[in-house]
């Protein structure tokens, strides 16, 4: 992956402490330090150079739902409504680009996400290393040997039915993330929320919410390769439909200091999104698929760990972020600098795309739980590295799963 680039979060750290202020975001890249990063820029190909996507949705603007908080939020930030249908979320300014956590607007646009713009938004930014990236500033292990990635058998929905890739909007153009299902206590066997990395949300301290999220599960479920996906339907891409994010939270940490490369924020580089169907069916997300993930919060100490399995969708050659892979390892501790929590870290050759797939370990009883997602990686995409889960994350999660208790 390339060197990851968090590209969100939300608020998340304060808030286990005082009512967790939540930050809706629209995700963006990842904060992986990885050869290919965790997501990508939108690519035409125009003279082979990455450029941003600039699609018209299909839906027009009569597509778009907007609900009157949403119309208020706008209207206080000066931001006309027609002209936000008409295609003004596309401005980027820095006064116009919301950061703060009650300025979280993402309006559904119907039929936005179509084949093409989904196949479309895969190439990440140029790498980027972190000078500091692998030092020993803490309790750092060897690097782990390189771990092959292997692809996920298909049908994906009876191989990983958690799993799928998370689509936004960012200054650079259409980007992807991948994300994991998990269950909401709120709504036992029905939830509606996505776990992935805080930078597919926000883009950090110089930045604020991406625009336009939406999650995919089971994305090409199929497997298909690129050429036959070509002409393909969006029953055939996403066959379980898409999903908009409707809130979204992240830490307090990845807003102050998230960066290109993760920076100081890549410990805390977590972030939640509650999703909505584009198109009503009467059924939660989990319903839909089938399955969720329970986050384990009480993270175990890299000893206790035998292995794990990380899961995603990578964009950065030699990928092209329409399949979905794995690496399996056994963990080992990277701490970024002094002060900061340590970090799991597993062997892995998965580049951009893949930022924000959830890590899932099983315990002796054979239960299954998310323990921690892709969040930064090395240039030459040789190991992966994700936040241990604790008190901050469970900030977050209870955040959101309380503001849709009701």
């Amino acid at each position: 992956m390339r060197p990851i680039r968090p590209a969100s979060a939300t608020q998340n750290g304060r808030s286990s402490r005082r009512g967790s202020r939540i930050l809706a975001a629209t995700g963006l890249c990842a904060a992986l330090a990885l050869t290919a990063g965790a997501c990508g820029p939108g690519s035409d190909e125009a003279d082979g150079q990455p450029t941003a996507a600039a699609s018209v949705p299909a839906g027009g603007a009569e597509g778009i739902k907007i609900p009157d908080d949403i119309k208020k939020k706008l209207k206080e930030h000066g931001l006309d409504l027609d002209k936000w249908r008409g295609g003004a979320w596309k401005n980027w300014d820095r006064d116009k680009w919301l950061r703060e956590a009650q300025d979280f607007v993402n309006p559904i646009i119907e039929d936005l996400w179509d084949p093409d713009r989904m196949g479309r938004a895969k190439q990440p930014d140029r790498p980027v290393a972190d000078p500091d990236l692998g030092k020993d500033q803490g309790v750092t292990d060897p690097t782990p040997a390189r771990v092959p990635a292997s692809a996920v058998d298909a049908p994906y929905h009876q191989s990983v039915p958690e799993a799928g890739k998370v689509f936004f909007d960012g200054p650079e153009g259409s980007m992807v993330c991948s994300a994991t299902v998990v269950t909401d206590p709120a709504h036992p066997g029905r939830s509606n929320l996505v776990w992935t990395a805080g930078h597919c949300v926000h883009a950090g301290k110089d930045g604020g919410w991406y625009r336009n999220i939406a999650f995919v599960p089971s994305y090409n479920d199929a497997g298909r390769s690129a050429a036959r996906l070509k002409g393909a339907t969006r029953d055939e891409v996403a066959p379980y439909g898409v999903w908009w994010g409707d809130w979204a939270q992240t830490s307090d940490q990845w807003i102050a200091g998230g960066g290109p490369t993760g920076g100081a924020g890549a410990p805390y580089d977590f972030a939640v999104i509650h999703v909505t169907p584009e198109k009503a069916t009467g059924k939660s997300l989990e319903e839909t698929v089938g399955s969720a993930l329970p986050v384990e919060f009480n993270a175990p100490a890299v000893p206790k760990i035998a292995r794990m399995t990380a899961t995603g969708y990578p964009a950065a050659a030699p990928f092209d972020g329409q399949k979905a892979f794995q690496c399996t390892d056994r963990p080992g501790r990277l701490s970024l600098r002094d002060g900061a929590p340590v970090m799991y870290r597993i062997g892995c050759t998965m580049t951009g795309g893949s930022s924000g797939g959830g890590w899932v370990a099983t315990d002796r009883d054979g239960n299954r739980a998310l323990v921690s997602n892709t969040s930064i990686g090395p240039v030459t995409a040789g190991w992966l590295a994700g936040p241990r889960l604790g008190s901050e994350a469970k900030g977050v999660f209870d955040a959101v799963s309380g503001k849709f208790a009701r």
